[in-house]
Parts: structure tokens; C-alpha cells; sequence
């Protein structure tokens, strides 16, 4: 207890002390992504080559390329079965971890993520980078802080910081990765958080940029600016892709349940992981576009032109493969397809706004761009990242005000609909089975930082009157520069930091207090 509370008694050294130890974290990120990075490059630089040979070398070349595909099936399903939090995107996992939820072992989440994403990625699935590097990063920041032997209070500030860390270096995006951290992760703004957040952000851009290229990840080019006109365009765009983002939670939804019914679940689990690896070797030789993240298909939208069937084929085809892939549970993210589906969405919307006569073709690559945002804030609801992200990517940030014009517009479109954050939806699978999960949470006593919302429980209630969980111990409340001495008549305050001892499993409860309502 008295590591745990030792920053509050030096705040300004503790805060210098996150953001030496957020850099280190950073650079260990950076290096660890940029690896995995390179190696899902190489994958797909070298699948089409591969392809082509076995084309050419048919029979042999297929029985051989079959016989790897049930390998990796095989390797995938040891490696889930020894460690069950490497499923999926890796970003819920992270969320239950900071709500105190689950436990994890840093190394072998770190080793089994790492290959097993390779494997799933590489072999061509319709999986992304960013979450498992969020995952990566986070574990990066907890072994770091355990080296350290740090309290885990600390430990939760580093493992936050890591994470925002593996998104920037997945993408050349470090603001983006700060963002991500207090919007998705922490969804509050600590300054604590933040001074290791940007720190481990851009030491692990600049890291794995020094490695791979500072270049963005789009190869978009300059956009031209939008008339009024067309500027229009962008409510209607953004309640289509709205729409679109509802039913592709709700689809993922489905597809995650669906797999759960699969059967020869106990006799060989590897079964259920060969229906999209094989589907990826047929979609090679009928329509290799649609495999993998899909950064290369986003360039392509950008230099070439293709008819409006085509481009529905393509978006309806790399939809139900993303489906297939992700709701095996297999290791890998949802971020980039995500994103390639509403470049998809928005070339759909230009080329029918286009055959309307409403629209100039030369703008078709600016709604490119703005699906992608939509897209990002209808799915994740984080529509500030989203517009950030997409910026940092394009690496073109004269357009920020129809970025967040058309992300905001999608995200009232999900909300009106009464869609549900895919990363929310995922975390609430993920904590209805932690009984599964081998590494279930035990009693840690920790420092939560709250942050007193305006309209929540906490809001104009003096301490006494407020249900505290059981063994919850208030150590300070700070409310600007002002150190407040936690007694029973202090009247909380929109804007207060309060400083709580309590168990890892009261996080959440302790942050459902202090969450902001509206009235």
C-alpha cells in the first residue's frame, strides 16, 4: 500500500517518472511492432509469388499449400488452447484487464500473439494489424513495469501507455494513439495517463519509423477541397456508412455465435479455423483483393477506377470473408478491414452520387477517405480517433472539418439505431465467459484514478452518502491544484480527481460511479 500511494505524495516527480519510463516503453513497442509489421509485409509481398507458383505446379502445389493450411490450423488451436485472451483483436482483452476483470501473462500473450498473428494475417485472412499490436504493446508495458516492480497502480498507467503505443507504431499515428487511449481505452482524460501515453506514443512511431519508413500508411496524396455544394454530400455519406457500421457490428455479432455452434468443437477445434484459410486460398485465384488487411485495395481505389458492380462485389465479398475470418476467433484485428470497408462504402456512394449527376469525379477520392472515418466512428464510436487516425494515415490534414463532419454524422446514425460499440460488444462477450479463461482475476488491492463526471452518482454527493464497493478506501481527492482531504461531509464535484484503494475486480464498479450522465 504504501508503493501504491507514494506518487500522490510527489505528483510532479511521478508524473516525470511515467514519462522517462513511458519512452522506454515506447522504444520497446515500437521495435516489437515494427517487426511484426515487417513480417506481415513480406507475407504479402510474397503470397501472390506463391501463388502463382503453385498455379503453375498444379497438382503438387496445392496438396502442399493444403497440407500448411491444416499446420497452421493445428498451431493456432494449441496456441489458443494454452492461451485464450490471443483470440481476436486483443483490444477487449486490454479493456477487461484495465477494468480489473482479467489477468494476463505478459510473456506468453506477447510470444503466442505475435506468431499466431502472423500465421492467421500472413496465410491471407481478412484481419488487421492494430489490434494485436495494441495487445503486443500492452503486454510490452506490463512486463516492463513488472521488471521495474512497479505497483499496480503504476503498472495500470504503463500497460495503458503501451497499448496507445502499438497503435501508433502500427500505423505511423502517434496522436492517433493518444487519442485512442483516453477515448476507447480509459474513455476519461488524466493527465497522468496522457504524460505516458504521448510519451511511449511517439518514442514508438519514431522507433518503428527509424525501421520501417515515416512514410503514412495511404498513399492518398493531396485532396482537393470540397465546394459547398458537395460539402452536402457528407450528411447523406455519412448515414449511409451510419447504417452500414450498425449492421457490420451486429453481422460480427452473429458470426462470433454462429462459430460457438461449430461443430468437432471439442473433438478438433482446428476444424473451425480451416473454413477461412482454405476460403482464402480460393479467393487468391477468384479475387485476391479482398485477402488480408487490405492496405494495398485501398491504393488501388485511389489510381484506378472500377464500375459501380464491381466495387459492390468487392465490398459485399471483403464483408462476409471479415465475417468468416474474425468471428473464428482467430488472432487478429478488425481495424484495417474496418477501414478498407468504408473506403469501399465511400467509392460505392461517389460512383452512385456520380451516375446521379450530383457529384465531380475528381472528388471520388476524397469520399474514399471520408468513408473510412465514418466507417470507424459508426463501428467503434470513436469518431475523434477515427478523424485523427484517417489524417495521420493519409498523411493530408487540411480536410479535418469534414472528416469530423462526416464521422459525427455516422456516429448519431449509430446511435439513433441503437448500435452497440463493437469493441463494447466484444468486451461484454469476453466478461460473460472469463470462466473460461484460464487467468481469472484474484484480489489485487490498486490505486483507481476516477474522474468525477458532471450528472454522476458521484456529482454533488458528499462522500458519506455515496455506496462505496466493500474495502474501498478514499485516499485523496484532488480538485484542480488543490489536495482535498476525503472526509464524509466533502461534496464531490464535476472535475474532481478522486484517488481510491481498492480491489482490481471494483474497478469497474468505482468507474460506472463516476461516469458521466446525461439528463
Amino acid at each position: 500500500m504504501r508503493d501504491a500511494l507514494h506518487f500522490l505524495a510527489d505528483e510532479r516527480a511521478f508524473r516525470l517518472r511515467l514519462f522517462c519510463e513511458g519512452t522506454l516503453v515506447g522504444i520497446g513497442v515500437g521495435v516489437v511492432v515494427a517487426l511484426f509489421r515487417w513480417l506481415l509485409e513480406l507475407t504479402e509481398i510474397y503470397r501472390p509469388i506463391l501463388f502463382d507458383w503453385m498455379a503453375k505446379s498444379f497438382p503438387a502445389g496445392f496438396a502442399g499449400w493444403g497440407l500448411l493450411l491444416v499446420c497452421i490450423a493445428w498451431i493456432l488451436a494449441k496456441f489458443l488452447a494454452v492461451e485464450p485472451l490471443i483470440s481476436g483483436s486483443g483490444i477487449p482483452q486490454v479493456k477487461a484487464i484495465l477494468l480489473g476483470r482479467i489477468r494476463m501473462n505478459a510473456q506468453r500473450v506477447l510470444a503466442l500473439k505475435f506468431v499466431g498473428g502472423v500465421l492467421a494475417i500472413g496465410a491471407g485472412m481478412s484481419l488487421g494489424r492494430e489490434g494485436p499490436s495494441v495487445q503486443l504493446g500492452a503486454c510490452v508495458g506490463q512486463w516492463f513495469s513488472r521488471l521495474r516492480l512497479r505497483p499496480r497502480s503504476e503498472e495500470r498507467f504503463l500497460l495503458t501507455a503501451g497499448s496507445g503505443a502499438g497503435l501508433a507504431a502500427a500505423f505511423n499515428a502517434p496522436l492517433a494513439g493518444v487519442i485512442f487511449c483516453l477515448e476507447e481505452l480509459t474513455k476519461s482524460f488524466s493527465p497522468l495517463v496522457l504524460m505516458a501515453t504521448v510519451a511511449a506514443a511517439v518514442s514508438a512511431a519514431t522507433a518503428a519509423g527509424s525501421m520501417l519508413g515515416m512514410t503514412p500508411v495511404f498513399h492518398i496524396g493531396d485532396l482537393p477541397s470540397l465546394s459547398l455544394a458537395h460539402a452536402a454530400l457528407l450528411f447523406p455519406l455519412g448515414i449511409f456508412v451510419g447504417v452500414l457500421g450498425v449492421v457490420f457490428n451486429r453481422v460480427l455479432e452473429a458470426a462470433l455465435d454462429a462459430y460457438q455452434k461449430f461443430p468437432f468443437q471439442q473433438q478438433w477445434s482446428a476444424a473451425k479455423y480451416l473454413l477461412p484459410l482454405f476460403l482464402a486460398f480460393g479467393l487468391a485465384f477468384l479475387l485476391p483483393e479482398v485477402l488480408g488487411g487490405g492496405s494495398a485495395l485501398v491504393d488501388t481505389l485511389i489510381r484506378k477506377e472500377f464500375a459501380l458492380s464491381f466495387l459492390l462485389l468487392l465490398l459485399a465479398a471483403k464483408f462476409a470473408f471479415t465475417m468468416l475470418c474474425f468471428g473464428s476467433g482467430v488472432p487478429g484485428g478488425i481495424f484495417l478491414p474496418m477501414l478498407v470497408l468504408g473506403a469501399l462504402s465511400g467509392a460505392v456512394f461517389s460512383k452512385v452520387a456520380l451516375l446521379a449527376g450530383v457529384f465531380d469525379e475528381t472528388l471520388a477520392t476524397s469520399f474514399i477517405v471520408y468513408g473510412m472515418a465514418a466507417y470507424f466512428a459508426a463501428v467503434v464510436r470513436s469518431p475523434i480517433t477515427g478523424s485523427v487516425l484517417i489524417m495521420e494515415m493519409t498523411g493530408s490534414f487540411h480536410h479535418m472539418l469534414a472528416l469530423i463532419f462526416v464521422s459525427i454524422t455516422a456516429y448519431l446514425t449509430a446511435d439513433a439505431l441503437k448500435g452497440e460499440p463493437v469493441y463494447d460488444m466484444l468486451l461484454n462477450r469476453l466478461l460473460r465467459a472469463r470462466a473460461k479463461i484460464r487467468q481469472v482475476m484474484a484480489h489485487h488491492r490498486t490505486i483507481a484514478e476516477l474522474i468525477v463526471g458532471e450528472g454522476s452518482r458521484l456529482d454533488g454527493k458528499t462522500v458519506a452518502s455515496i455506496s462505496w464497493p466493500e474495502e474501498c478506501l478514499l485516499v485523496q481527492v484532488r480538485r484542480g491544484e488543490t489536495e482535498l482531504v476525503p472526509t464524509g461531509p466533502l461534496v464531490l464535484q464535476s472535475g474532481d480527481f478522486v484517488y481510491a484503494l481498492a480491489d482490481d475486480g471494483d474497478i469497474a464498479e468505482l468507474e460506472e460511479l463516476a461516469e458521466e450522465r446525461i439528463c
